[in-house]
């Protein structure tokens, strides 16, 4: 079967990139001032990530139904047999369970995989899904897969402000005062498909040492499991050189790993604000010969 595998710009994976994998990536959209734009086509991460520290009126989106259609019907007219779709966590967006619905009016040539994923673990999970078409599993048997896998996975995220948790309603008004005097920075965590409080760290230094610190621990269980790992980091930094230290940093503490880094993606950034930095790991899948 000629399977296409088609994700979403939550995965940090953008329209350049895609074409030199072979993977399809649908745009997600954001809101700023009541104007529509698309992640890495019309809009750059530091052009929206300078909008935020401008305090305009930011919101996430997701892909309208047309675009979602668009993109499959499209796909399947020239030549592909089936479609694997990797969106976003149905936990932390509708658009996975949108994509579900829309996906029943193709008598099972879109599988849509509910990947409990974002960003950096999300791209992970296409790049197994392209090493399982390239074992010859269909668009089914990838779905299987990867949904059984989906919990192989943990993100941490830091933030910079407490701005965009207190718009949220993550923490109250008067916490996100009382933090900000104290400069006290949440540690978040993503584990499937809820976003949870981890703890609370003075110091962005230290919330960053804190990061690294809880994910070593992850790391190390997962190869005492003799698993493999990916390792990626993310942050919404407006500068080149932010990002480059957060970078080295995380390569410091895992020497032994390919780690890329990813800006994080309009979805989150809307959440978080500027200035937040994550990093996430998720188990590689075995097995892939049938």
């Amino acid at each position: 079967m000629n399977v296409a595998i088609v994700t979403d710009s939550n995965s940090g994976i953008f329209e350049k990139e895609g074409w030199e994998l072979d993977v399809h990536v649908i745009p997600m959209p954001v809101v700023i001032e009541g104007k529509t734009y698309y992640e890495g086509i019309d809009l750059t991460h530091e052009e929206f990530y300078q909008c935020l520290l401008e305090h305009r009126e930011v919101s996430s989106s997701q892909p309208s139904p047309g675009d979602v259609t668009e993109v499959w019907g499209s796909l399947l007219s020239s030549g592909y047999d089936e479609i694997l779709y990797i969106p976003m966590s149905s936990g932390l967006s509708g658009s996975c369970q949108t994509a579900r619905m829309l996906a029943e009016d193709y008598g099972g040539k879109v599988q849509v995989v509910n990947n409990r994923r974002i960003s950096v673990t999300q791209r992970q999970s296409v790049q197994d899904a392209l090493a399982l078409r390239k074992a010859g599993y269909t668009a089914g048997e990838m779905k299987e897969t990867l949904e059984q896998n989906a919990y192989e996975s943990i993100i941490y995220v830091g933030v910079e402000t407490l701005e965009y948790l207190k718009k949220g309603g993550r923490i109250t008004p008067a916490g996100a005062a009382m933090g900000t005097l104290l400069s006290i920075k949440p540690l978040l965590i993503i584990e499937g498909e809820r976003l949870d409080a981890y703890a609370k760290v003075r110091g962005t230094r230290n919330c960053k040492k804190r990061l690294l610190t809880e994910m070593k621990k992850s790391v190390d269980e997962f190869h005492r499991n003799g698993d493999e790992i990916y390792v990626g980091v993310a942050g919404s930094f407006s500068k080149k050189e932010e990002h480059q230290e957060w970078l080295e940093m995380a390569r410091e503490v895992f020497a032994g790993e390919d780690i890329k880094y990813d800006p994080l993606t309009f979805s989150i950034g809307c959440h978080v604000g500027p200035g937040a930095f994550g990093m996430g790991i998720s188990k590689k899948i075995r097995g892939f010969e049938k």
